[in-house]
């Protein structure tokens, strides 16, 4: 029976240190948590609707790019100053069709973090979309010696020039 109780608390105190994120931010207040709660729901939402994207469900997708949007929302309104969020915010918008508000939280999160290697290419595939190439270059001219993936895969997307979804 002592068995049974001891598994019972340990599952319950594990599963709380998860929920929570398992790790510490050294900040103090609730807002927090609830924003990273937030913003790793939002990621696990936008990882499936890409899986949706890839098998052709375009409309199943954008709902869950929607719903992972509303979770980054409510990130945002707790944390402010983290590009990662207006990242994923630029990304979901831009992913419904919504350009303008798209470029809008990219250039926010850019203002924090200029050097912000998924705004800078993100940004860039946004420009490509939107016809505006030599702005897209601009941005690959910021990831230019950054040695990471972002700067091939947005090199390849403006010389495949709208050959591939964004």
């Amino acid at each position: 029976m002592k068995f049974i109780y001891s598994f019972l608390i340990l599952t319950v105190l594990s599963s709380n240190l998860f929920a929570a994120g398992g790790e510490s931010s050294g900040t103090s207040g609730g807002g927090e948590d609830v924003s990273k709660s937030n913003y790793k729901q939002a990621v696990s939402l936008i990882k499936r609707a890409g899986k949706l994207e890839k098998k052709d469900k375009i409309d199943k997708a954008k709902k869950l790019y929607s719903q992972a949007f509303q979770k980054l929302e409510k990130a945002h309104k707790s944390d402010k100053k983290n590009p990662d969020i207006l990242n994923y915010m630029g990304f979901t918008t831009r992913k419904v069709g919504n350009f303008e508000q798209a470029e809008k939280y990219y250039l926010k999160g850019l203002n924090i973090k200029p050097n912000h290697n998924g705004i800078n290419e993100y940004l860039g595939e946004l420009y490509v979309q939107t016809n505006r190439i030599n702005k897209a270059n601009e941005r690959l001219e910021v990831l230019k010696g950054c040695n990471c993936e972002e700067y091939n895969e947005l090199e390849l997307i403006i010389k495949t020039k709208g050959s591939k979804v964004y």
